[in-house]
This record gives C-alpha cells, structure tokens and sequence, in this order.
C-alpha cells in the first residue's frame, strides 16, 4: 500500500509545478505579446514615417514637373502667340483700313488666347491645385498641356460618378499617373494616349493606354533605370494600398492599369 502521507506530497508538488508552468507560461505570452505589440507599434511608426515622406517626395516631384510643364507651355505656345501680335503690330499699314481692322482683330483674339493660358497656367503654381482641381481635374489638365504640343492626340473618358479619394491618396495616384505618361512621352514613340477612369462603389481604377512601340518589360526591369521608375510607380502604389500593372507588347503599345480599393463611408461626390 502507498503511504498516504506521499501521496498527499507528490499532489502537492503535481500542483506547486503545474501552477509554476502555468505562471512562466503566462509571462513568456505576455513578453511574447508585449514585443509583438511594441514591434507592430516600430512598424506602424516606420510605415507613417514613409508614407509621410513619400507623400513630401510626391509633391516636390509635382512642382518640379509642373515648373518643366510651364516653362514648355511659354516657350511653346504663349511665346508663339506674343510673337505673332508682334509681328501683326510691326506689319500695320495705316493707309489701309480694311487690312488694318483684320490685323487689330487677329491681335485681340491672340491676346485673348495668351491671357486664358496664363490663367491655366497660373492655377498650376499653386502647389495644392491637385487637391483643389481634384484627381479627375488635375489629370485631364495633364493631357490637355500634353495634346497642345501637337505630338500626341489625348482622350479622356470617365465612368461612374467622380468621388474624391483622401487627399494624399490623390496626390499619390497623380505622380503616379505623370510618371506613366512621361515615360510615354519620352520612350514610346506613341501619337495617342487614352486615359479611363472608373468610379465604382468601393473601387476606382484607371487605365492609360498608348499606341507606341511597346517594350520588353522584364528586359527593363532588370537593365535600365525606367525598370527603376517601373519598380517605384509599384511601390508607390503599394504605399497607398493600391495594385499598379502595366502591360505591354512590342509593336502594339502599353497599357498601364492602377486600381484603389475606397472605403464606402468615405465617399465626398465632387460638386
């Protein structure tokens, strides 16, 4: 027969070395639990850390390319305009009145034109028009400064009702968008560019599509400094919670697809 006494012992110990593992496992989970929790903390910090810069990046990058696109539209357009009402004034002949009155109309409406420019113009120096114009806005803009220079033929089509995405979103989604078509402009060799949105429930996607050369994505993405700007356009995209694709094929073009889930609560419809 066992001795009670021992019995009562070994329970006793059963007991005093259950109740310790159970302690030392409630104090490893929660120093387990307090490193995760100060660890996502140091996440959520970096990722607002860089979140916050890009969104800086974004709008230095902006601005400098809004600068480029002034100094285009004055050199080619306003520039152009000024010099054919000087070039009416010089060529005056006040001994004939019917060619007189046509010279001075044609110098008023040329006036005209290069004051509406300088007007569109003078929107774009705000450094927050893209939040003021609004994504839609800001991007049409864009092509209409891209189809005045006579190289390209733009078309922009929107479906769904426009909504406006939260600010810094925009400004994410818009430098994404210029980065797309300054590579279109500079490597693609295209004459047309058509830019789609889509304001759906819940979603907002948008596509540009050229009818350039097309290339070979991989090849780049590995050699050159456009499969940088191709891996940066992702990365933004990602940043923002976004999906950013492009697709493309020799000979046939690129389409570059971005797509934005958008919380429904949020929605502000544009007035």
């Amino acid at each position: 027969m066992s001795d009670p006494k021992l019995d009562i012992y070994f329970l006793v110990f059963a007991c005093i070395v259950l109740f310790s593992s159970f302690i030392l496992f409630i104090v490893i989970f929660f120093n387990y639990y307090r490193k995760k929790q100060r660890k996502n903390i140091i996440e959520k910090e970096e990722l607002k850390t860089k979140f916050n810069e890009e969104i800086l990046r974004a709008q230095l990058e902006i601005q400098e390319q809004t600068l480029k696109n002034i100094s285009q539209e004055i050199h080619d357009n306003i520039g152009q305009v000024l010099s054919l009402v000087k070039l009416n004034l010089g060529t005056i002949e006040l001994n004939k009145p019917d060619v007189l009155n046509q010279k001075i109309d044609d110098s008023k409406n040329l006036v005209a034109k290069a004051i509406q420019d300088l007007r569109d113009l003078s929107k774009s120096l705000n450094t927050d028009y893209v939040i003021e114009m609004g994504l839609a806005r800001s991007i049409e803009y864009e092509l209409e400064m891209i189809k005045k220079s006579g190289l390209f033929q733009t078309n922009f089509e929107i479906e769904g009702q426009v909504y406006k995405i939260e600010s810094q979103k925009e400004l994410i989604l818009f430098r994404i968008v210029q980065e797309v078509l300054n590579n279109i402009i500079k490597h693609s060799k295209a004459t047309n560019i058509v830019a789609k949105q889509d304001y759906k429930p819940g979603l907002f996607s948008m596509q540009i599509t050229d009818n350039g050369d097309g290339f070979d994505l991989k090849a780049l993405k590995e050699n050159s400094k456009f499969g940088l700007g191709i891996k940066n356009m992702h990365n933004r995209a990602k940043l923002i919670g976004a999906d950013f694709q492009i697709n493309s094929t020799i000979g046939k073009g690129t389409t570059a697809s971005l797509s934005l889930p958008v919380i429904s609560n949020a929605y502000e419809h544009a007035k």
